[in-house]
């Protein structure tokens, strides 16, 4: 079962604490199920934490957290080598790909030393949902704003491009990144922006925006574009998801 058209959720949020787990898939991430058109088996997830260096304790928690959902996953690890003989064929057996956050700069390194940035791009086409949360949202497009050199908000501007825009995450939580983005997108560093509020995820039919939704009230998505020497801001209201509590 696969998307009937090349579908990315792109998104700043996904997770929540679980009521008797550390974490549990929100509605964002349910909405990438939904977008699969997976039905009459258990939906299979593959998670990828390259961004958090495969950390095992957070691959733990997300395999805890799919089966509280009802979905299968598996984790694609990447250190110290591969977890699976054919990463291609791993891919291609899901549904849904999710990244997780945390660097942006050496998810897009590792993928491509490994050849998982061309691998991402036949998924992608061949139906797959590709989605994740910060780094796991960048890396689907021409860039962004990233601490991934350190605490001081950098611009990324080799993300894989299957989606011809920049991507603001935490663009509500974290006071730098919008002003980076404007300046950014103003002195043609990168094209125009889409950028997320935390909760808010964007939906790609190929490479079209095609609806901004929510899983937390009162959160907005935003298109930035050049305007001269600066940038303008446009809010897209969200369309807020179904609760995913159990």
């Amino acid at each position: 079962m696969t998307a009937p058209e090349p579908t990315i959720v792109a998104t700043s949020g996904g997770h929540r604490l679980g009521a008797r787990t550390r974490v549990q898939f929100d509605s964002l991430v349910h909405h990438a199920v939904d977008l699969s058109g997976v039905h009459g088996r258990r939906p299979r997830i593959m998670y990828v934490g390259t961004a958090i260096g495969d950390a095992e304790h957070f691959a733990s928690r997300m395999t805890e957290a799919a089966r509280v959902a009802g979905f299968d996953l598996t984790p694609l690890h990447l250190f110290p080598m591969p977890n699976v003989e054919d990463v291609e064929g791993a891919v291609l057996e899901h549904d849904v790909v999710w990244v997780m956050g945390g660097s942006v700069v050496n998810l897009l390194a590792v993928w491509r030393a490994h050849g998982l940035d061309a691998i991402m791009r036949r998924a992608w086409q061949a139906g797959v949902v590709l989605s994740g949360v910060s780094a796991g949202s960048i890396c689907w497009f021409e860039g962004g704003a990233t601490d991934s050199f350190g605490p001081e908000l950098r611009p990324v501007t080799n993300g894989l491009g299957l989606l011809p825009y920049a991507n603001g995450v935490h663009y509500d939580s974290d006071a730098g990144r919008r002003p980076l983005i404007h300046r950014l997108v103003a002195d043609g560093t990168v094209p125009t922006a889409h950028c997320t509020d935390d909760g808010v995820g964007l939906v790609y039919r190929g490479t079209e925006l095609v609806e901004a939704v929510t899983e937390l009230p009162g959160k907005g998505a935003y298109v930035v574009r050049p305007e001269g020497d600066s940038a303008v801001e446009e809010r897209i209201e969200p369309r807020r998801l179904p609760s995913s509590s159990p």
